[in-house]
């Protein structure tokens, strides 16, 4: 997801002249992964990899390039994609009018996270991410696999959520083919284009976040003439009244279009003075994001009714929205914006994902297989048409509500490990403090909103019991594949 070198994914131990690691035998192309970090956290060499560094790359670490704009735009530009784009007008049909109440209750849940994150990244300015924090919280290796695992499976349920978001955008366009063939043709497209390989920059970054939220800031702005004209806590009659079940579990969906802030504690490695920067980064990305959340939300139901954003025969959501607050402005227009933004966001997922496998199949932690590369492309072909594979059979298992809620509960999971890690690294005695500390409550309530999040989704029957399925069989497969590939014991983590 964000650019590096992509010869770090074998071997990590040398320095690449671009400051990325590099492997012994040269990939060629240019990519840094999550990946790379996340097999450091199991391996007694790796741990002495994530020392303290310094602002340069002689040291063999990554060249820090990124400064608090850059790292703020990446947040905002990771968060603000198919969620909000893809999931408003189901989330709409779900709550009705009273969809800005689920946007504030996720808000809540994401920004309490994000401060314990923002905390973690003061402490421990490194790029092992959740696995790394897990694993020194607790020690335990299984857990940890099976966290680091599990965001890897939270790209994958993403993916496919947004394929059919894709699927369901452009159907009323060309018409016939049904769903299943046009998500299955977006997937194949995606797979190519990750074969061949892909090189991104920050700028190319910008420019997609750019579009995307200029497309968001445009709807609020034509809209605001439409504001306070329709009833705010009006529910559709098949959900009943306004009940705090209700609002949780349309929550849970929302939640869905918060998802990507825990990214930038993989960019801490490259960010300049990460103690100062990232935690600013993590909670103005995830502010200014909220803020932009609920302004669309209220815009949406304030100009288009509820049951129309539902109705994805009648196109996009936003597109539906400027077809009547802006009727001089091709709706094609935002359909387009709507498709880019949900093949961007698929892709990323995609591209952080196949890597991921591949250096975890490199460092022993998954099947050998996958981490073979292909001789001419020098990508990961099989770890790529494996997720391929995966990510197919998961659109077929659910529609995007509930793809997205897996994904979301997938990584409430998550969250709440990482808060109660705070917890526990708070309480730790000789424990080393950051430059960004907050109180144990702010963990604490962090912990028991994502937790009472996934309770309210997996009791609700309304809600439907496949999205925890969903993310209960990737959950079980992950333990599975640790006990079946058995990955050698890490030396604890040090400074």
């Amino acid at each position: 997801m964000r650019v590096g070198c992509r010869r770090c994914l074998g071997c990590i131990s040398q320095p690449c002249q671009c400051g990325a690691y590099r492997c012994e035998q040269d990939n060629g192309d240019h990519y840094a992964s999550t990946a790379t970090f996340f097999f450091r956290a199991f391996h007694d060499s790796d741990w002495k990899a994530i020392a303290p560094m310094s602002e340069g790359k002689e040291n063999g670490h990554l060249a820090r390039s990124i400064g608090l704009f850059a790292l703020i735009v990446y947040g905002v530009g990771d968060m603000i994609g198919a969620g909000i784009y893809g999931t408003i007008g189901v989330a709409a049909g779900k709550m009705g009018n009273a969809i800005w109440l689920a946007f504030l209750v996720s808000m809540v849940a994401a920004l309490l996270t994000g401060l314990s994150y923002a905390s973690l990244a003061s402490r421990y300015p490194r790029a092992a991410g959740a696995a790394f924090v897990t694993q020194r919280a607790f020690g335990w290796q299984f857990l940890s696999y099976v966290v680091g695992l599990a965001v890897a499976c939270s790209g994958l349920t993403s993916m496919a959520a947004g394929s059919r978001v894709f699927a369901a955008t452009l159907q009323p366009i060309v018409g016939s083919p049904p769903l299943w063939c046009i998500f299955l043709a977006f997937i194949a497209g995606l797979t190519l284009v990750n074969l061949r390989g892909i090189k991104e920059c920050v700028w190319v970054n910008m420019i997609c976040t750019t579009i995307e939220l200029g497309g968001l800031l445009f709807v609020i702005a034509v809209s605001l003439p439409y504001f306070g004209k329709v009833d705010y806590l009006e529910t559709p009659p098949t959900a009943g009244a306004l009940t705090v079940p209700l609002v949780m579990s349309g929550a849970v969906l929302t939640f869905y279009a918060f998802v990507g802030f825990e990214d930038l504690l993989n960019l801490a490695e490259e960010v300049k003075n990460p103690q100062r920067n990232m935690p600013w980064g993590i909670v103005l990305a995830v502010a200014l994001v909220t803020v932009v959340y609920v302004l669309v939300s209220i815009a949406a139901i304030s100009v288009v009714s509820y049951t129309d954003l539902a109705n994805s025969e009648k196109g996009a959501p936003l597109a539906q929205i400027t077809k009547v607050a802006a009727p001089w402005l091709p709706h094609q227009i935002y359909t387009g914006i709507t498709l880019f933004a949900v093949a961007n966001t698929a892709l990323m997922n995609f591209i952080m994902g196949s890597r991921l496998v591949y250096g975890m199949a490199r460092q022993g932690l998954l099947p050998p297989t996958l981490g073979l590369v292909h001789s001419t492309r020098r990508t990961p072909h099989v770890a790529i048409l494996a997720l391929a594979a995966i990510v197919s059979i998961l659109a077929f298992s659910g529609d995007i509500s509930e793809l997205a809620s897996a994904t979301s509960l997938l990584l409430l999971l998550v969250f709440g490990l990482m808060n109660t890690a705070l917890i526990v690294l708070k309480l730790r005695k000789g424990e080393a403090v950051g430059h960004f500390e907050v109180p144990v409550l702010v963990p604490l309530l962090g912990c028991l909103v994502c937790a009472a999040l996934i309770v309210s989704r997996v009791t609700t029957a309304a809600a439907g019991t496949r999205a925890p399925l969903i993310a209960a069989m990737l959950l079980a497969v992950i333990a599975v594949l640790y006990f079946v590939v058995r990955p050698r014991e890490p030396v604890p983590a040090t400074d």
